[in-house]
């Protein structure tokens, strides 16, 4: 059951409000509301800067109306406490080039502004709840790792352009001039001065008061500066120093429902690309910035859950005119090293940020743009160092490649167009690995590997002599294009042996999966067994696999293929295949060379019979003698073995608790010796083939028989324990299974 976040809030206010946690608390949430304001301040006026410059303040509010309520949404919903929220910089970023990008004037400029951000973040926050609504984050949470290192740190490098823009600084040939001039020159020095010096002190101490103490002294001593040096303050808004454009009062709301009529529609439809941009942008900040705040905290966090409430959050900032939020990582892990991971805190956090929306935005006035230039550059360095520098370390150097492309694409390009590069390298790296992968096993042949069917002695010396006409494969893995096509050039190249194979098995039991390709380059080969008199059997395929060749192969060509639902049925029909062609081929010579050959192996196995059954007619008043019917169980897993069982007819085969054949037995065989010496269950079951005749011997008739008939008693356990070491016998009994 989830949490009350409203009863929550009111245990804290109404029990711990005068605690020490709880004053430590509101600390914590005043320096991160001040934290989000002075950097939020920042990214807004790179959104309305330039032709949008008369703006500012209203976009200032619109962007700190979204922080309110996203901080105050998660600060109640979110499954990290004391979570605190902004618009993520790559968001901002990309409004900033749908704003440098419109072509509109005037009032329709800026209503026009306001309605794609409306539109990105209800598009947003509908795209993420609806994530989490139907529990689709793990989807899209296993985003490549170099491509989201590359993803921010090429963030932080077009924040190091912006920054060095808006100190100013425009990096062309034509205007390098104008940078030695007094106030340019003032300008980026003290924004570059400002931006590096915070950088290295927050590398140098780690505290929390470095921003928010540092930000409103260099203010100061920029003021004062100006005052010593004479400078107006109309002079220094005509040299970018301070605020142009800033209007009294609140600032929020800074436009209404009239305001829409002035919306350049078309002009919407024209950013429709950049605005998708901007929601995948958006989609994979948050998935990047919940991963690092669950890394981070090192705590598992419900992601559908998370996706709900951010999602919750963008639409409600949308419906304001501001653009989406989710939580910044940094901010929100102050709570938790200082103990107070606390829904209060959140919620201190985002009641700071609505009260300057209420105070009004005449203290812009006293913000200069240099050092707002600063903040954005700090931001942008410390991005690019713990990304593109320190990361080179921790990964691969492929990887590593992946992430430098996309920092260079993204900051020369664009974010589009960066995240692209990096996923076609991303899939590009993939295919080359996947392809190296070896989705075929080492080929096997009948002669070194034998199914699990009891053949007589004759079909055993054919296999071990044309065994090596059988060719077996076992594929893994997951057969795609990299790797279908070369598998099936080798199965080509095979069907050019001498000698030829006679059959090829393709064991798609270890197979997760396959494309279309993979399928198209196995019905080449395919063709080209046909056309070689090759018989092609297939174990273990998917009904989708069969139904694909089906509808790519010709009649002639898929009628020829043999369908089995396992390797070792399959090695089975590929062994009567061989065995079949030898005495068609080789008629009466053939036999009688194979009897030649044989003749010692059956002349042992006739004594060996003969012996079964002279014991097996000295042993029938001792023992009982059971019929079975074809698919009756012989022996059953789990159940108690009675004595053993010496098998007299038929044939049946062994099979293991999860339904894998294991072997067969015959006339000769023993089943269930081990009970012979101790009380046992059956690990594995026994099923006769065809009708079976068995002589039951129970424990206690074998006691009775050590006591009446000593020497027949010992010649009984003497067979039992030969029929477990003949190396002839491809299954002796089930006991021999069952010690392996």
């Amino acid at each position: 059951m989830e949490e009350n976040p409203f009863g929550k809030l009111t245990a804290a206010v109404g029990t711990h409000v005068f605690s020490r946690r709880t004053l430590l608390a509101v600390t914590v949430g005043l320096v991160s509301g001040i934290t989000v304001i002075v950097g939020e301040i920042s990214l807004a006026t790179l959104i309305f800067s330039g032709s949008l410059a008369a703006f500012t303040s209203e976009g200032v509010g619109l962007v700190l109306f979204g922080c309110f309520v996203a901080c105050l949404v998660l600060a109640l919903t979110s499954g990290f406490k004391g979570a605190v929220s902004a618009p993520p910089v790559p968001t901002l970023i990309v409004l900033a080039v749908i704003a440098g990008a419109l072509t509109v004037e005037g009032e329709a400029l800026f209503a026009t502004m306001v309605a794609i951000i409306v539109v990105c973040a209800l598009a947003t926050g509908l795209c993420t709840w609806l994530i989490g609504r139907f529990g689709l984050a793990n989807l899209i949470r296993f985003i490549p790792y170099p491509v989201s290192s590359g993803f921010v740190a090429g963030t932080g490098g077009v924040a190091c352009l912006v920054a060095f823009s808006l100190m100013g600084v425009e990096l062309e040939w034509a205007t390098l001039a104008t940078l030695l001039e007094p106030f340019v020159a003032a300008n980026w020095g003290v924004g570059i001065a400002y931006g590096v010096g915070l950088y290295l002190a927050t590398k140098r101490w780690n505290s929390f008061l470095i921003l928010p103490i540092s930000f409103p002294v260099t203010a100061a001593l920029c003021h004062l500066g100006l005052a010593l040096f004479g400078v107006s303050e109309d002079e220094s808004v005509r040299a970018g120093i301070l605020f142009a454009g800033i209007s009294e009062g609140r600032l929020w709301p800074g436009f209404g429902l009239e305001d829409m009529a002035l919306v350049d529609w078309g002009a919407v439809a024209h950013q429709i690309p950049n605005m998708l941009t901007l929601v995948l942008v958006t989609l994979l900040c948050i998935v990047m910035y919940v991963g690092g705040l669950e890394v981070a905290a090192n705590r598992d966090l419900d992601w559908n859950h998370e996706f709900r409430a951010v999602g919750l959050a963008g639409a409600l900032a949308g419906l304001g005119g501001a653009p989406p939020g989710c939580m910044v990582v940094p901010t929100s892990m102050r709570s938790l090293m200082f103990g107070v991971d606390m829904r209060f805190t959140g919620i201190v956090a985002a009641l700071l940020i609505g009260s300057t929306l209420l105070v009004g935005d005449t203290l812009l006035k006293l913000v200069p743009v240099p050092l707002m230039g600063g903040v954005l550059l700090f931001t942008g360095i410390a991005m690019v160092d713990e990304w593109l520098v320190k990361i080179k370390r921790r990964i691969p150097a492929s990887d590593y490649a992946i992430v430098v492309v996309m920092f260079i694409t993204i900051t020369a390009l664009g974010f589009f167009e960066g995240v692209a590069v990096g996923m076609a390298i991303t899939i590009a790296f993939f295919v080359i690995r996947m392809s190296r992968i070896q989705v075929i096993g080492p080929r096997y042949t009948a002669q070194e590997r034998r199914s699990k069917r009891l053949r007589p002695i004759p079909e055993r010396a054919i296999l071990q002599g044309a065994g090596t006409r059988v060719h077996g494969y076992r594929l893994t893995g997951y057969v795609f294009f990299g790797s279908g096509y070369p598998l099936a050039d080798r199965l080509t190249e095979s069907l050019g042996d001498d000698p030829r194979p006679r059959c090829v098995l393709l064991d798609f039991g270890g197979v997760s999966g396959f494309d279309f390709s993979s399928v198209n380059a196995l019905g080449r080969f395919m063709r080209a067994a046909h056309g070689a008199a090759t018989r092609v059997v297939i174990a273990g395929a998917s009904p989708r696999f069969v139904d694909e060749l089906r509808r790519n192969l010709s009649p002639p060509v898929f009628d020829g293929l043999l369908f089995v639902p396992n390797a070792d049925l399959g090695l089975e029909r590929c062994e009567d295949i061989v065995i079949e062609d030898y005495l068609a081929t080789d008629g009466e010579n053939g036999s009688a060379a194979l009897l030649e050959t044989v003749a010692d192996a059956m002349s042992h196995q006739l004594d060996r019979h003969a012996w079964f059954e002279d014991l097996v007619n000295r042993l029938g008043d001792w023992g009982q003698h059971c019929e079975y019917e074809a698919g009756d169980a012989i022996v059953a897993t789990g159940r108690p073995l009675a004595g053993v069982q010496m098998m007299t007819a038929g044939r049946g085969s062994v099979y293991d608790a999860s339904g894998t054949r294991l072997g067969q037995c015959g006339p000769s065989d023993v089943v269930g010796s081990r009970s012979a010496f101790e009380p046992r269950s059956a690990t594995h079951s026994v099923v006769a083939e065809q009708a079976c005749g068995t002589l039951a011997l129970t424990a206690a008739a074998m006691r009775l028989l050590e006591e009446d008939d000593t020497h027949l008693a010992v010649e009984l356990y003497r067979y039992i324990i030969g029929a477990q070491s003949q190396p002839w016998e491809s299954t002796q009994s089930l006991d021999k299974r069952e010690a392996k």
